[in-house]
């Protein structure tokens, strides 16, 4: 059987691979936002619609949980994408998911509150919650794959960041959302308002389906195919033949994707729940450090080609752990350009090694192997990076409501991404 990498694919025009990388761009934007949008809701709205509780902390301890929750269903989806991917090509997965998100975010916009229809509204709201974890489960993994495979050797690096881009994209449309809503009266916020960000996934997701149709499959995959080259069983083949690489890459991407969470859903909560901040001034923050974001990630594509993305992965590892603890301590003095200081350097720090950890992913797997392998990697991170922002909440009330328990946690999760990133190299395959 012959083995593919990264340098003997067919040639693909810069062209073409441009526009590989835009579409699965806007895809993972539109992916981004309906997955954000929860986690945000999951802070403001869901803890006091859903999980009626007199105890407040329980309440949020609910909505958190329930935002969990889809992340232990995206390891089902990179098992499902991810073995089809591989199997029938990555076109067609991505646009599966991308619809299959599009229309479950709308349908939450729907949902009848706990007052309305008692414990069934939490209930549907998680099996919601379930189908967007499965769908984003297989669309990062397949996204990044097709933007490298398209890319120029020498160029690789920034297209495997384009659609890392659709995290900060999908970050500031979710908060901008809920920014905008966020202004209407109490009353007509928790009636209907806070239901607009959700019911927009309709639309959005015509625009991203109309682009991804666009997208050309896989010169490499195609030739696979042709040769006859692919594996029968690549989801198992992943956790039996390169299961190093497997653990290696998730714990690269889980700074990217836990530390994430920490900085920007925990403290939503954390900042207006615990410091009395005013929503609009969190749901800033959020903005202003997506806005940065875009530019470290681009930046940080382009450092991946020159220095190696295990390289710039341990740096942005080092400085997010130097500064997770000043990064709360700004926080806690609740003073408006503090907060948005602290917030959007703590982003920043992560993105870094979030910038280049497609690259990176890419290195550890075969072309035959690679939608699985970088699937299952990136959804193991996501899996305990579901449970961070809960963790977080547990670490502040074992600190007695003081900062410094989440921001020790996010300074294990950064300690955990740079010692992965120092093994990776040692993995990677002929590229």
């Amino acid at each position: 059987m012959t083995e593919h990498d990264l340098t003997s694919r067919p040639t693909v025009t810069e062209r073409d691979a441009r526009r590989v990388a835009f579409g699965a761009f806007v895809g993972t934007a539109l992916e981004w936002y309906d997955f954000f949008l929860f986690g945000t809701a999951a802070s403001l709205v869901f803890n006091r619609l859903f999980f009626v509780s007199g105890n407040p902390a329980a309440a949020t301890a609910g909505a958190f949980a329930t935002f969990a929750v889809g992340f232990l269903a995206r390891p089902v989806g990179g098992i499902l994408f991810g073995h089809l991917g591989d199997r029938i090509g990555r076109r067609t997965c991505l646009i599966v998911t991308v619809v299959m998100i599009g229309v479950v975010t709308g349908l939450i916009g729907l949902l009848p509150t706990y007052v309305d229809i008692g414990v069934a509204a939490p209930v549907l709201l998680t099996a919601l919650r379930l189908l967007q974890g499965i769908a984003v489960g297989g669309e990062w993994g397949g996204a990044v794959t097709l933007a490298v495979e398209h890319a120029p050797p020498e160029k690789r690096g920034r297209y495997a960041a384009m659609p890392q881009v659709g995290s900060p994209i999908g970050t500031l449309l979710s908060s901008g959302a809920f920014l905008v809503v966020a202004l209407l009266p109490p009353e007509d916020f928790d009636a209907w308002g806070w239901r607009l960000p959700f019911l927009a996934a309709f639309p959005l997701l015509l625009v991203a389906l109309y682009l991804r149709r666009r997208v050309e499959e896989s010169p490499l995959f195609a030739q696979l195919l042709a040769e006859d080259a692919r594996a029968s069983s690549p989801v198992l083949e992943v956790v039996r033949r390169a299961w190093p690489a497997l653990l290696v890459g998730a714990g690269t991407a889980f700074l990217g994707v836990g530390g994430f969470y920490l900085v920007t859903t925990f403290v939503i909560s954390y900042a207006t729940a615990e410091l009395g901040v005013p929503r609009s001034l969190i749901l800033t923050a959020t903005l202003v450090a997506a806005a940065v974001e875009i530019v470290v990630l681009l930046v940080g594509g382009r450092l991946g080609e020159r220095f190696g993305a295990a390289r710039v992965t341990v740096v942005g590892g080092i400085a997010s752990a130097l500064g997770a603890l000043p990064m709360f301590w700004l926080i806690d003095t609740t003073n408006a350009v503090l907060v948005i200081l602290a917030v959007t350097v703590g982003v920043a720090l992560l993105s870094i090694p979030y910038a280049v950890s497609g690259d990176l992913l890419a290195h550890l797997f075969p072309a035959r192997l690679r939608y699985s392998g970088i699937a299952l990697a990136a959804n193991v991170a996501g899996v305990a990076s579901g449970f961070v922002p809960l963790a977080a909440t547990g670490t502040l009330a074992l600190a007695g409501g003081s900062s410094w328990g989440p921001g020790l946690l996010l300074v294990v999760i950064a300690l955990i991404t740079t010692l992965t990133a120092l093994a990776a190299p040692r993995l990677y395959v002929r590229s």
